[in-house]
């Protein structure tokens, strides 16, 4: 009953606008009925059917002279258009889409011609079998009905599945200043673009534009309703530019301009939204990915323990071994002693790869900022001290940054990679390492008092200065680099800081 209601009062707008004979301009019944069976089921056709035959009803009773044979027949065509519309759209873009990808809109396109051409021709049949149509107007009668039909289902059929998909989300969306503001805009320039006979008619783009790229397909679909709605409105009180035209001239110049209105629209509205879309999933896929190359490494550390480090300490305990036994044997001083200590020598490189193994394998078993990023980079630094006479001093806040784990582990690295290339580059006897938080974004500052660079030119560290760029980028941050030949380098690098639930 709800759904014939519906059915029903949309049919009353469409012949509200009825201004070519017995045919509407648009016709919103086609778009309802085709949405209503392809969200809920085809078992849903008897509502549609009470919703036509209230329509024709109420059509005898104002004209009783029309042919019931006509009705029928116009009837049965709709009733295809609605069924077979709704099992082309489920077959061509799959259940409860949400006109937010382009081969969507283009099998909504495919399903709703074709529907409304069988509804056009059994329309157009009927009534020229019924006498209310001449033949030599039913090439135009069926053209008219057909955009009438299409024009319908290209307002109200993506209306009704991108605001179907998320209703709260996409009120809650359009149900903000910038929302209202882009409602009044369409409505406003529609009317302006239909009621004044200058060439400004599609004036109101910018605002179509404005709505498909800030609001997606439900801001897109509900401004492509509120243009039609105006334009045929406006149309149909003989007002404006399509009304100064011949009846069935303007007829056709309204319905393919809100068809090119629409479909610019909608098309734009799926691109964004397939944009957005990629997005998060690249950023999904990255934090995918970080976390499989956390796992990955402490797996590396686990085969490490058990088969590397192991070995490296059986060997130290063969080679004491057999320094022990060449002690005991009765050789030549200057034999035993070149064994022993080539025997020695192993032993102490041994332990010494056998120190790394051990310090890498903890590296790799735990996450390098599991205490933080200041904590992270005072322990790399601790081991940059010792060599080349470097000094490094890393200062920042002793709470944890305002920053998920991921971004803090890109800044550790990038930070690494700078103290790397101070270490292989700049010929620096002190650097400093700054972690701040600055109005919204923590900033990584690497300073060295080395020889400098030219950053135009380039330096031979930039595939590391590569590096830090592109993982700034990932994160969403900004690198800039600060030298010059004799003066020190600066880098610093900015990331907006995280608020409580991003």
């Amino acid at each position: 009953m709800l759904l014939a209601a519906a059915y029903y009062v949309a049919a009353k707008v469409g012949q509200s606008l009825r201004y070519t004979a017995p045919v509407s301009a648009i016709w919103p019944p086609a778009g309802l009925g085709i949405a209503a069976l392809y969200r809920w089921g085809i078992r849903w056709w008897p509502g549609v059917l009470l919703g036509e035959i209230v329509v024709n009803g109420a059509l005898l009773l104002d004209d009783s002279t029309f042919p019931a044979g006509s009705l029928v027949g116009q009837q049965a065509g709709n009733m295809a258009e609605v069924i077979v519309g709704a099992l082309l759209l489920r077959r061509l873009i799959g259940p409860k889409a949400a006109m937010d990808r382009v081969e969507q809109v283009g099998g909504m396109l495919v399903a709703l011609g074709v529907a409304t051409a069988i509804s056009a021709t059994a329309g157009t049949v009927s009534m020229v079998v019924g006498g209310v149509v001449d033949d030599s107007n039913a090439a135009e009668f069926w053209r008219t009905w057909w955009l009438g039909d299409t024009s319908g289902g290209l307002v109200v059929l993506p209306l009704m599945l991108a605001w179907a998909h998320r209703p709260i989300d996409a009120w809650r969306n359009i149900r903000t200043y910038e929302g209202a503001a882009m409602v009044a805009s369409v409505t406003a320039l529609s009317i302006i673009a239909s009621s004044t006979e200058e060439p400004i008619r599609y004036m109101v783009f910018p605002a179509l534009i404005w709505a498909a790229f800030r609001f997606g397909p439900p801001g897109a679909t509900l401004s492509i309703a509120v243009t039609a709605g105006v334009t045929f409105g406006v149309t149909a009180h003989e007002v404006g530019p399509f009304s100064e035209q011949p009846i069935d001239q303007h007829t056709l110049s309204t319905q393919l301009y809100i068809w090119v209105a629409a479909l610019t629209t909608l098309f734009l509205a799926a691109v964004v939204s397939e944009r957005g879309r990629a997005s998060k999933e690249l950023a999904e896929a990255r934090r995918t990915e970080g976390a499989q190359a956390v796992e990955e490494r402490r797996r590396i550390a686990r085969d490490l323990h058990d088969s590397a480090s192991q070995a490296l300490f059986s060997t130290v305990l063969h080679t004491r071994t057999a320094q022990k036994a060449l002690g005991q044997e009765e050789e030549s001083p200057a034999g035993v002693g070149v064994v022993g200590r080539s025997l020695g020598a192993i032993a102490d490189l041994t332990r010494s790869v056998q120190s790394d193994m051990r310090a890498l394998v903890v590296e790799l078993h735990r996450d390098p900022v599991h205490d933080g990023l200041v904590a992270a980079l005072a322990r790399h630094a601790s081991g940059v001290r010792t060599s080349d006479g470097l000094t490094v001093d890393v200062r920042g806040p002793g709470s944890r940054l305002p920053l998920s784990g991921h971004v803090e582990a890109e800044l550790f690295v990038i930070g690494r990679e700078a103290l790397a290339n101070v270490q292989k580059h700049a010929g620096a006897s002190a650097a400093s390492v700054r972690v701040e938080v600055r109005q919204r974004q923590v900033v990584l500052e690497v300073r060295d008092n080395g020889r400098g660079f030219d950053p135009a030119a380039g330096h031979p560290g930039h595939f590391g200065l590569d590096s830090m760029r592109s993982r700034a980028g990932e994160i969403g941050g900004r690198i800039t680099v600060n030298s010059a030949p004799g003066s020190g380098t600066l880098v610093r690098v900015c990331v907006p800081a995280e608020t409580e639930g991003t």
